[in-house]
């Protein structure tokens, strides 16, 4: 069954927000293998320029992921999750996320359509701190492998 293409244009308001920590980041610093001492150390961090440790560039995708996962769910929208496969991911900074943020993500379907017998969603999320300054955008394609497929 295609992809309900009225979803398109729909937005997702912040649900929750997630608490950046500096345990948080060394976490996932650890988890991908970085040893950037950004990541860890608040002296490395100010010397490079921040104000306190910082995230490593994807480490939205821990809030992003759950924000997408929101939407492909959703049983009006008609996606097979076990046909979905991950096309594309973009990440576009204004400022690196840093040890104190409290994210919120804003969660958009700009696109859907079908193609070959695919489908095709077309996913963004404006992530923003507490105080509403735009932190990131993510953009996200999600491919839904057709029944030939």
């Amino acid at each position: 069954m295609p992809l309900d293409e009225s979803f398109t244009g729909r937005v997702y308001p912040p649900q929750t927000s997630y608490e950046v920590s500096r345990e948080k980041i060394r976490e996932f610093a650890d988890a991908i293998g970085d040893a950037n001492p950004a990541y860890r150390d608040p002296e490395a961090a100010r010397a490079a320029g921040h104000p306190d440790v910082i995230a490593p560039p994807t480490f939205i995708t821990i809030v992003n992921l759950a924000a997408i996962n929101a939407i492909v769910t959703d049983p009006e929208l008609g996606l097979d999750y076990s046909r979905m496969v991950h096309g594309d991911q973009q990440f576009t900074y204004s400022r690196p996320v840093r040890v104190g943020d409290r994210l919120l993500l804003t969660t958009h379907i700009d696109k859907i359509m079908t193609r070959a017998g695919n489908d095709f969603i077309n996913l963004r999320a404006e992530i923003a701190d507490g105080d509403g300054e735009h932190i990131a955008t993510t953009r996200a394609q999600l491919v839904v492998r057709g029944e030939d497929a």
